[in-house]
């Protein structure tokens, strides 16, 4: 009887929570304005956040070399958004000019990428009809994939210059974030229920260890491989060296698919000048790929994520169908948090499985 009583109050409670969240839904006008408006104020709380955590390990080996906290920390925040601040007061105004040449001459490249899909139809003309059918598939697949690449990065811009007052204040919440630090992670260790304090700090540690130098190292890889191939695209005279660069440094994010959607635009855009162009447009990329992949990845980034690279392309293709181009983004770091949350429940089960006692055979 209490066997049956339970599994009524377990649907019963399934029942609840289905119409609990019916209602809910049914109710998005109400609380979607308010969630928006959330949002808004958090972002760059979220953003300082990130910031805090990519430069609080610099700030913590100065200040265990004998630097003061507070010297250290205006020392790194001062080359670190001094760089950012010169490099948007010098890049900006032609980035600009660089997008509007791009829309104006944006007809040119599309023709020259049409006559490219035109000449491999016709090149597949005769294979299979089943086999032709994936080929025009995955074209329209990988179209739609670059189409939203591009929208993604200009959205990016756009939505930075719009929201430059807002982001102006993100300096100044990352300032306050990287010097109290040791305040706000006494604070969530307080607030944190005493049972899970211990187990909580552990999965952190391993998502730090696992996640952290990862990507510091990626992001530091991406601005290396950018700014190299912003350089070389300018002295080759290929057209929008800088707005290239930073489509290379974006996708270059995309482990092993990322060189290819970012070299495609170049390519395109290379072929509209000449063949020659073309071939060192392609030279240009393969020896970036060659520098990251044999020198660059493997002392700045190391192998610090443990996982296969079949794993790795397995979740990036998951995260390409669910969510684009950011979904390809996020699927590595998304696959490193599941990775040490699977291994933490595993030990946590094992542990309670240890801990379980015998039951008493002399009762």
């Amino acid at each position: 009887m209490d066997i049956r009583m339970k599994w009524y109050y377990r649907i019963g409670f399934l029942l609840l929570l289905f119409a609990a969240i019916y209602i809910f839904l049914k109710i998005s006008s109400i609380w979607m304005p308010i969630l928006r408006v959330t949002v808004i104020i958090a972002i760059p709380f979220i953003i300082a956040g990130f910031i805090t955590y990519l430069l609080h390990p610099v700030v913590e080996k100065l200040h265990e070399k004998g630097v003061n906290r507070g010297w250290a920390i205006i020392l790194i925040y001062v080359i670190f958004f001094g760089s950012i601040g010169i490099a948007l007061y010098k890049g900006i105004p032609a980035m600009i000019d660089q997008i509007k040449d791009l829309s104006e001459s944006a007809p040119l490249f599309a023709e020259q990428y049409r006559e490219w899909i035109r000449t491999l139809q016709s090149n597949t003309r005769e294979w299979p009809d089943g086999l032709q059918t994936r080929v025009n598939e995955g074209i329209d697949a990988f179209e739609m994939k670059l189409d939203s690449l591009l929208t993604t990065i200009v959205n990016i811009l756009v939505g930075f210059l719009n929201s430059a007052l807002i982001l102006m204040i993100i300096p100044f919440i990352a300032f306050y974030m990287l010097k109290d630090f040791p305040l706000l992670k006494r604070s969530l260790w307080y607030i944190t229920p005493k049972s899970w304090r211990r187990k909580g700090a552990l999965f952190l540690r391993d998502v730090d260890k696992s996640l952290g130098s990862y990507i510091r190292g990626q992001l530091l890889v991406c601005i290396i491989i950018g700014g190299i191939s912003a350089l070389a695209f300018w002295l080759f005279h290929l057209k929008y060296p800088l707005l290239l660069g930073l489509i290379i440094a974006a996708t270059n994010v995309i482990p092993y698919f990322g060189p290819i959607i970012g070299a495609i635009p170049a390519v395109i855009i290379a072929a509209t000048i000449s063949g020659k162009l073309v071939i060192i447009t392609i030279v240009i990329v393969f020896g970036l790929q060659f520098l990251e992949g044999n020198i660059l990845s493997p002392f700045i980034v190391g192998k610090s994520l443990h996982m296969h690279p079949l794993v790795i392309m397995i979740a990036l293709t998951a995260g390409g169908e669910i969510g684009g181009i950011l979904g390809m983004i996020l699927a590595v770091p998304i696959l490193a948090v599941l990775k040490v949350g699977i291994i933490h429940a595993k030990n946590h089960f094992v542990t309670v499985k240890t801990n379980e006692q015998p039951p008493n055979s002399g009762e």
